[in-house]
């Protein structure tokens, strides 16, 4: 291992605090577990497993380490359960911009589905107006913390129902709000039986308005997924793409081999956006030391780090990071490419985006790599002074 090596080898205090960018998110996967408990109580939702934080928090954890993406979508009837009301809304992104904001991200898309949280008798209006609400006041929090966090909504609609042409539109009418609204669109839930071309006319309607769309695909079902998102439907982004490993043969003798569609998404600069922690749960991946990250990163495709569910996966852009710099030797300089490619992924204006490399994650790296520089040179200046 080299000096420059060791210099950029992050500690996990330097992981935390270095500026990270995250594109996959999911609103209601990321509560607190102790906000759980206290909506559930205001609002009289009885189907609560557990009513102990702690005690919750293992219970989802484990709900969800079962292998299966169905079974792991299973564990959301709960939070969304308890996001029926608009306080509720704003109490939830408030504080995940927040707890973002302390994990040391400095942009983040944090996508949630509308047409969920309308059993209180909130409008999809409403629920748009009071997460993007909490989003800001989490942001002001953060900023009185010390803390600076800009984070986009991405408005989702569920691959199983037939309200995606309704939500997209709803999310172009709430693009460009000043002080930050709503940045593009997705569509989630099981991929198996619900193919992304079930909701073309969304799609065509998104690409007429010149409106940004990720489609969650390559998880749970593999590369007609992949090629159904991109080709059919035009998606900006892959949401996981890690299926997209099928398509890449590498040989006994260390040659790698792409098919036509991984070469297209690595020559088109399509980015994936990959979630190592749910990748295990839902098992598209045995373990992080073979994670295809690790392959994904050293053939240079457009490959980014997520959360997924910050709460069913116990985790956070600091735990990812955490498992990837172990598992694969991963440096600073690792860290800050995962976070440009993040940043130039964003759905938000170029002029924007750049600002935001080069004013905010690139120093902020830089900074990082120096200390390691100021601590040898104190170590040397204290041997000489010792020695005379």
């Amino acid at each position: 291992m080299t000096s420059q090596t060791i210099a950029n080898t992050p500690t996990p205090d330097q992981i935390r605090r270095a500026p990270k960018v995250l594109l996959h998110d999911h609103l209601d996967g990321g509560l607190r577990p102790a906000t759980i408990v206290e909506l559930a109580r205001e609002n009289a939702y009885t189907q609560l497993p557990e009513t102990d934080p702690e005690k919750l928090g293992i219970w989802f954890r484990e709900a969800a380490d079962s292998g299966s993406l169905e079974r792991y979508l299973e564990t959301f009837s709960h939070t969304v359960g308890v996001m029926q009301t608009r306080d509720a809304l704003v109490r939830v992104a408030a504080e995940c911009a927040e707890d973002l904001a302390e994990d040391g991200v400095v942009y983040a898309e944090v996508r949630y589905a509308p047409e969920q949280h309308l059993e209180g008798g909130l409008s999809l209006e409403e629920v748009v107006e009071a997460v993007n609400e909490g989003f800001r006041e989490g942001e002001r929090r953060a900023r009185e913390n010390g803390h600076r966090i800009r984070v986009g909504a991405l408005l989702t609609a569920m691959r199983h129902a037939a309200r995606a042409l309704e939500i997209a539109e709803l999310a172009n009418r709430y693009r460009d709000l000043a002080g930050g609204g709503v940045v593009g669109f997705d569509i989630a839930g099981a991929e198996a039986g619900y193919p992304p071309t079930r909701h073309l006319d969304a799609f065509e309607y998104l690409k007429r308005e010149n409106n940004h769309f990720t489609i969650h695909a390559g998880e749970a079902f593999g590369l007609p997924s992949i090629w159904q998102a991109l080709q059919w439907c035009g998606a900006d982004r892959l949401g996981h793409g890690v299926r997209i490993i099928d398509d890449i043969q590498v040989h006994e003798d260390g040659r790698v081999e792409l098919g036509r569609l991984a070469s297209y998404v690595r020559d088109k600069r399509i980015p994936l956006e990959l979630c190592p922690s749910s990748n295990l749960q839902t098992g598209a991946a045995t373990s992080y030391a073979e994670h295809p990250i690790g392959l994904l990163r050293r053939l240079h495709f457009r490959a980014t780090v997520n959360t997924d569910n910050r709460l069913m996966s116990y985790t956070s852009m600091t735990r990812e990071f955490e498992h990837l710099v172990e598992a694969f030797g991963y440096t600073l300089d690792d860290m800050q490419w995962f976070s440009v490619n993040a940043m130039k992924s964003a759905f938000i204006p170029f002029d924007e985006r750049l600002a935001m490399i080069n004013d905010v994650i690139k120093p902020g790296y830089a900074e990082l790599k120096s200390e390691w520089l100021f601590r040898q040179t104190a170590s040397t200046s204290g041997s000489v002074d010792s020695d005379g």
